[in-house]
């Protein structure tokens, strides 16, 4: 993924405009280091970043409208939990591999495709994401096999979601300065969009035309959320040389280990929540199928707040890691809390605010990972780094969730107890990240 890379891209361009001038002796005719950084950039200087404007903001329509596909119709999997495991006959932690490999597959091969971007293949990898991720949804309507729905749901659509992410989440990046967290969040919140258009349209059709009809519908409103998509995406840079896949280096310093670490920890039990809040609601409240679809559409909008919010804090007053360290926090009580959870009434509460505080994690962490980059230029490399590291959390999560309360009965508590710890312990290795980086600068 290639991240705020558009003023480091080329610096020799930016600093000294090329002369048409012709070389006067024989040393000017050798190529120099500056030579070789012009012909490894883009053979054309777009010049500063607009900011804004009618092109800049039709990118954050195509990332919202990615996120809207992607992460929208990916936070949405309480849909499907309970009825596979009804339809199948398997136990929750079986069934949320298929929600986990997805996750884990949109951060894999984030890593891999922002260097399609790099390379001028935007529109490309678009086209790419966007079919496999409508074909997914209608082999997911006609799968009848739990086998079926893991190659379908998770592994298909988990391709297309990591192909189209992250090279959205750069383009963006490239028409703004300023504005740029705050547009880049404004993009990310179609995955709060989604959160509520595809769970509402559950609600509305699965009692009238059951299960794979309503996939089905869900599949048009993709298709015509990624016609629009093609329409209007549109690429600032030309094509360009991209940084290595791993800098090693930064595995020597402190401040990054232990945000990698952190990361990992923080993320690990994110999105349990948004897997079983559903069931929670039916299992152990006595909730009715509408109300398990009321909070599934709320724990998802209200994470539109959540990363504008953050995004705001973050940009203009206090900085990404002083706002994501009290964020990780809040998550955490939420968790442990969650146990404590005996009415409906509360149960809207409680993920009206761990909606908020799992919407801000999910959008600080790419943040803060640049503020922890001195050199910029590496930021792309290393928030590809993290986001490998944060995939294997992505697929075990919910799948250990499952397993815990499997092991218990039935009950959330182990898993509650063990999510509200993981992230303790990833806010501290943040803190820790912090001072190290402090110590570092002296």
């Amino acid at each position: 993924m290639a991240v705020d890379t558009s003023d480091s891209v080329c610096p020799t361009l930016r600093d000294e405009p090329l002369s048409d001038e012709k070389p006067q002796d024989d040393a000017a005719s050798t190529p120099s280091q500056g030579d070789e950084e012009i012909q490894a950039c883009t053979t054309e200087d777009p010049g500063e970043p607009p900011d804004g404007g009618l092109q800049a903001w039709l990118q954050v329509v195509t990332g919202h409208l990615v996120a809207f596909n992607s992460w929208g119709y990916l936070i949405s999997f309480g849909i499907f939990q309970p009825y596979y495991e009804s339809q199948f006959s398997l136990p929750p932690s079986t069934i949320s591999w298929i929600g986990s490999l997805e996750v884990c597959l949109i951060f894999f091969i984030g890593t891999f495709s922002g260097r399609a971007f790099d390379a001028g293949y935007y529109r490309t990898a678009l086209a790419v994401g966007l079919f496999l991720q409508i074909l997914a949804i209608f082999m997911t309507s006609i799968a009848s096999s739990y086998w079926q729905v893991l190659l379908a749901q998770g592994i298909c659509q988990g391709l297309g979601n990591g192909i189209i992410f992250a090279p959205t989440i750069a383009n963006m990046s490239t028409y703004f300065t300023t504005k740029k967290t705050i547009a880049i969040s404004a993009g990310a919140c179609g995955a709060g969009t989604g959160g509520i258009v595809f769970p509402l349209i559950a609600q509305q059709l699965l009692p009238k035309i059951g299960f794979r009809w309503t996939v089905r519908v869900m599949g048009l409103v993709v298709a015509v959320s990624s016609m629009i998509i093609m329409i209007i995406a549109k690429t600032r840079l030309k094509a360009r040389k991209a940084g290595p896949l791993v800098e090693w280096a930064a595995f020597k310093e402190p401040a990054y280990v232990l945000f990698a670490a952190a990361m990992f920890f923080t993320l690990w039990p994110t999105w349990i929540s948004y897997n079983y809040a559903r069931q929670y609601t039916t299992d152990k409240l006595s909730g009715s199928a509408s109300d398990s679809f009321l909070i599934l559409i709320v724990i998802n909008a209200v994470g539109i707040p959540g990363r504008m919010i953050s995004a705001f804090l973050a940009d203009r007053l206090f900085g990404a890691i002083p706002v994501f360290i009290p964020t990780i926090f809040s998550a955490s009580l939420c968790l442990y809390l969650w146990s404590q959870v005996s009415s409906l009434t509360g149960m809207f509460i409680w993920v009206s605010v761990f909606g908020y505080f799992g919407a801000a994690i999910q959008s600080l962490f790419p943040s803060c990972c640049a503020s922890l980059t001195p050199d910029l230029s590496k930021a792309g490399t290393r928030i590809g780094m993290i986001f490998s590291i944060i995939s294997f959390a992505a697929l075990t999560g919910s799948p250990l969730a499952g397993k815990l309360m499997q092991a218990t009965g039935g009950s959330y508590l182990a898993a509650q107890i063990w999510g509200g710890s993981s992230m303790i312990l990833g806010m501290g290795l943040l803190y820790a990240a912090k001072r190290a980086e402090a110590r570092q600068k002296q």
